[in-house]
This record gives C-alpha cells, sequence and structure tokens, in this order.
C-alpha cells in the first residue's frame, strides 16, 4: 500500500528502531491508529523487511546528529518513540564504549531534539535491567541499582528525561518491559533474545544452549501484549511523566522455556549446559501501576506466544549466528559466544 498522503496534516511520529523487534510491532500499532511514522534504524539488529510499507523508513544511527536534526526539522514530529538500543545485558560488560555512546548518548541526541522541537511526548522503553538483583516482584517505587552497563545506561536515560521534564517540560513515558519475545525478533542474535536463540537451535538440529543449572525465572512476554499499551500511552495523560512495568506476570524457569519451545515447535531436542554466567537469578515485575492506566489488557500464555511465533520463524528460517565484531574486554567473556 502506498503511503499516506498530506504526511504534514496527520499525527507524525518517529519511531527509532522501528526495524528492529518492538519498534516493528509498534510502529504498525501507532499505523493502525492513524500516526504518519517515520522509521530511523541502521540495521545493526532490525531487517528493512520488517518496517511496514506505510512508514517512511531512513537507513541511519541516532548517533548522526546532523541526521536526527534533519528529521526533526523536515517533519515536525509530534512524538517520539524511541526503541533503538543495543539491549545486550550480558555482553555489555565486554563492550562498554558501544553500549554507553548507542544506549546512552544516541538518546541524548533525541532528547535534545525534542525538547527543541516541543515535541508533545518521548516515549522511552527502558529495560528490567535497571533494578539488577532486586527482589521479585520488581515494582517502579524500588530503587534502581543495575548490575550491568546497558541498565545503567538505560537508567542514565531515565532519569535524563525526567530532568528534561523539570527544566524544560518535556513530556516523557518510560516503559520497563522484560523478556520480550514474537515476530521479528533477530533469530541470529546469539548474545540475546533466548526464545529466538531457542528456536534457531532447534531448527537447526543443535543442542539448546543453557547457562548455568536453568533454573533462573523470568516472565516471558508476548510482544502482541505489549506493543498496542507502549503506541497508545500518548492518548493517556495519567501515563505522562511516569515509569510504568510492562509484561508477563508468570513466571518460568529456563529449563521450562526450553521444553515449551519444543513443544510449541514439535522438534525434540538436548540441553547443553554451559557454565553460569554474571547474572541476576530471579527477575519478573509487578504491573499494577500499567493496569490501573491501561486496564486489562491482553495476558498470551507462554505456550499461545510461543507457537504465534513458531509459524513466523519456520517462515522466516534458519539464520547464521553471527559474532559482535569489536569486543573491546575479552577477560571473562563465556567461551560458548566466541565458538563458531
Amino acid at each position: 500500500m502506498a503511503h499516506k498522503q498530506n504526511f504534514s496534516m496527520a499525527i507524525k511520529s518517529l519511531v527509532t528502531g522501528g526495524a528492529g523487534f518492538i519498534g516493528a510491532h509498534v510502529t504498525n500499532e501507532l499505523i493502525k491508529m492513524g500516526h504518519d511514522v517515520v522509521v530511523l534504524d541502521d540495521l545493526s539488529g532490525g531487517f528493512e523487511e520488517n518496517v511496514n510499507p506505510q512508514a517512511k523508513f531512513v537507513k541511519g544511527s541516532i548517533l548522526d546528529y546532523a541526521l536526527v536534526e534533519q528529521l526533526f526539522a523536515e517533519y515536525k514530529f509530534d512524538y517520539v518513540y524511541h526503541l533503538a538500543a543495543y539491549a545486550a545485558e550480558g555482553l555489555s560488560h565486554f563492550i562498554k564504549r558501544f553500549n554507553y555512546n548507542n544506549n546512552l548518548i544516541g538518546s541524548v541526541n533525541l532528547i535534545n531534539q525534542a525538547i527543541l522541537h516541543k515535541i508533545k511526548c518521548f516515549v522511552f522503553t527502558s529495560s528490567i535491567a535497571v533494578y539488577g538483583a532486586g527482589k521479585p516482584p520488581l515494582r517502579e517505587d524500588m530503587i534502581p541499582v543495575p548490575e550491568d552497563p546497558y541498565g545503567i545506561a538505560k537508567l542514565a536515560v531515565e532519569m535524563e528525561l525526567r530532568v528534561s521534564h523539570e527544566m524544560f517540560g518535556l513530556n516523557y513515558v518510560v516503559f520497563r518491559p522484560h523478556n520480550v519475545y514474537g515476530e521479528y525478533q533477530n533469530l541470529g542474535d546469539r548474545y540475546r533474545n533466548v526464545v529466538g536463540i531457542f528456536m534457531n537451535q532447534l531448527m537447526q538440529g543443535k543442542e539448546l544452549s543453557v547457562f548455568g543449572d536453568g533454573m533462573q525465572t523470568r516472565a516471558f512476554s508476548y510482544i502482541g501484549d505489549i506493543a498496542p499499551n507502549i503506541a497508545n500511552c500518548v492518548n493517556i495523560p495519567a501515563a505522562y511523566n511516569q515509569v510504568i512495568n510492562v509484561g508477563a506476570d508468570k513466571d518460568y524457569t529456563v529449563k521450562e522455556l526450553a521444553h515449551t519451545v519444543m513443544e510449541a515447535m514439535g522438534i525434540k531436542g538436548e540441553l547443553r549446559y554451559l557454565p553460569a554466567r554474571n547474572e541476576v537469578m530471579h527477575a519478573y515485575s509487578d504491573h499494577s501501576k500499567a493496569k490501573e492506566l491501561f486496564g486489562d489488557t491482553a495476558n498470551t500464555t507462554l505456550l499461545e506466544g510461543l507457537q504465534k511465533m513458531e509459524a513466523w520463524a519456520k517462515k522466516t528460517g534458519i539464520k547464521k549466528s553471527s559474532k559482535f565484531e569489536n569486543i573491546e574486554i575479552t577477560e571473562k567473556l563465556p567461551s560458548f559466544w566466541l565458538e563458531d
């Protein structure tokens, strides 16, 4: 379908990372809502085919300040949905400069322009990683103590949005999603998104790689339950200038996840236990605030969500697992990540 005409007359939204996983789903929701959407993505973790054809796609980086300035000046955005990030908590220890450039400095580039152009609301996807090893269920009023550079960068952006609101009146909504899975995940990413990793390994007839004993618990959250609320939050004044946990309520062990992925895909696989890595053992959130703001939204069961993703994954096919080329620190890097 051709891009809508009268771009200047419609609600205009910028989605960074819109060729990536969550960003592509949020773009779809915004287009359903009637927004004209510009997607900015450098395709480092996303794919152009994920971008809704009704959106205008711009290949570029949030680190390119001249490009960011140009887009804000040209399109006069009403809203910014900032979903671009390199979201690998475990790997972030070993790529500190890359992490802070992409996840903090790039975000500040967008916040500067949002202030200068007086946009109505800046929507930011943070992460459960800001909580660190807090005792679950994790609540928004807990003092966040992140345990990895990725979580530190996300928390810094949250704090920058708060002070930008206090100083300049920039409205924002911060979401802290956790363990989101679904269609458009990068199946070839070996460092993050355990569901995609497991599906890709199963399709190749490989063992499923489990760090430690597999008893870590997470509440795996289907993207279709989350993207509509992220998109629609700008229409809910009570959500403005709030930090909101979003995701599923029921937690599972990684071992339980592995067996449920096998069930969804109809493929029997074996588990390969790897040395434990430095990670939070138990992480899941309280969603009382989200329910108060958005009401009872869809709550897809793990098996149902995996079955939806499975159909897409088999159609997409096996993806070669690519290595991150610019590791800055190799000490204590899990050897599994170095394998071909």
